[in-house]
């Protein structure tokens, strides 16, 4: 009986100290509040798979065009701050193409920032789109790979 007892003690304060919290010695309110973190240090984003679209154009200059258009595009999302990841896939057999994490109240807003892109409005691309609950620190890395790239886009 006591032994029961005593393991019955043991696993609630076990229990209550695996539940409890810990503070973060190293939590900066000011960074994580300019940053829209939540208490986890996470926030929302809007996650887009850029897939092969159902058009297809002859021309190479065309798609050329079409493709310098969606790269500057992508700079711009970029500079008004509201894409915080974009990048290619390998080849694959999903027809997946790359992938976007964008900045954006929700998949509405995500959805007018992509049409603004060439590739999207032509139909070369398409996409789906997934809310994404990642950490708000994503967008920090932004300024330091622009001091390891050795070309601009």
């Amino acid at each position: 009986m006591m032994s029961r007892f005593l393991f019955a003690l043991l696993l609630v304060l076990v229990t209550v100290s695996v539940s409890q919290a810990q503070a973060n010695p190293d939590y900066n309110k000011s960074l994580a509040d300019s940053l829209g973190s939540d208490e986890r240090g996470m926030k929302m984003y809007q996650l887009v798979i850029l897939k092969t679209g159902p058009v297809t154009i002859a021309d190479k200059d065309s798609v050329k065009q079409v493709f310098s258009g969606h790269m500057q595009n992508i700079g711009k999302l970029v500079k008004d701050g509201y894409l915080v990841v974009a990048g290619p896939f390998g080849k694959n057999d999903k027809q997946y193409r790359g992938l976007f994490i964008l900045k954006a109240r929700d998949k509405e807003e995500a959805e007018k920032l992509l049409l603004t892109d060439p590739a999207i409005k032509t139909g070369l691309l398409t996409y789906d789109l997934l809310d994404w609950y990642g950490s708000a620190a994503l967008p920090m890395y932004l300024p330091h790979s622009e001091k390891i790239s050795k070309t601009k886009f």
